[in-house]
């Protein structure tokens, strides 16, 4: 797993030290919103923390094992561009998104509208929303 400088700018694009940001989430603190625990899913690819990402997937959906090893480096920026719902009296809500990525002088951009529900006062990843489409 990668590190991060706790007082490092967090690599989710919100503006604030990691340790204030994303890094709490990461140590277990539940995020408030959907977009809190997108925004910490987004970080824990560029750290290649697999059980963080684990953790915060609906079981429904979520894989046995992820193996990100040597992936993290190729993330550059994530953009929001939406949010529907998802917040701290919501159950559900959708997160628009864009993760921009360099691998080997390739430039890449991953683009979903992210489903997320609330179970037990934890918001959990729900995987690609179905049925939404966006320009």
């Amino acid at each position: 797993m990668r590190e991060i400088e706790a007082g490092a700018p967090c690599p989710c694009g919100w503006g604030e030290p990691y340790a204030a940001c994303c890094g709490r989430y990461h140590a277990g603190e539940p995020a408030p919103t959907a977009e809190a625990l997108m925004r910490s899913r987004y970080t824990a690819f560029v750290r290649e923390d697999a059980q963080h990402l684990l953790r915060t997937w609906d079981a429904a959906d979520r894989p046995d094992a992820l193996d990100l090893s040597g992936t993290g480096g190729r993330w550059r920026r994530l953009l929001v561009l939406a949010t529907t719902g998802g917040g701290p009296f919501d159950d559900t809500g959708t997160v628009e998104f864009e993760a921009h990525a360099r691998e080997g002088g390739r430039r890449d951009v991953q683009h979903e509208v992210s489903a997320f529900r609330r179970e037990g006062g934890r918001w959990l990843y729900a995987g690609p929303a179905r049925g939404v489409s966006r320009g």
